[in-house]
């Protein structure tokens, strides 16, 4: 079964840290940039960070640069966001994301679908 499968999410109090996993299973992660997102409750899904396939380009919004860290272990399958310095303002469900081959056509073109993490609630206290 194609999927994304997270852990590591829960409540902390403001300055702590926690670190969420993100593990494919039914197909090789590692042809594939990652996408990390999250949701505030009353709000739109906001987009927090991304890695390259190879883990060599790496992206942050502004709200988390600098205290946040995502990798990648292609050889677990699996890609992480290190969260440092959580803030009240973090809470929110946060998502992983691959878009993924879902066909190959005859002329070598690709059709890609978005695979997505079952959400991690994300709650940190003051």
């Amino acid at each position: 079964q194609v999927q994304l499968v997270e852990s590591g999410g829960g409540l902390v109090q403001s300055g702590e840290s926690l670190r969420l996993s993100c593990a494919a299973s039914g197909f090789t992660l590692a042809y594939y940039g990652v996408g990390w997102f999250r949701q505030a409750p009353g709000k739109e899904r906001e987009g927090v960070s991304c890695i390259s396939s190879r883990g060599d380009n790496t992206y942050y919004s502004d709200s988390v640069k600098g205290r946040f860290t995502v990798s990648r272990d292609n050889a677990k399958n699996t890609a992480y966001l290190q969260m440092n310095g959580l803030k009240v303002e973090d809470t929110a469900v946060y998502y992983c994301e691959a878009d993924i081959v879902s066909r190959e056509y005859d002329d070598g073109t690709y059709s890609y679908r978005e695979i997505w993490g079952q959400g991690l609630q994300v709650t940190v206290s003051s």
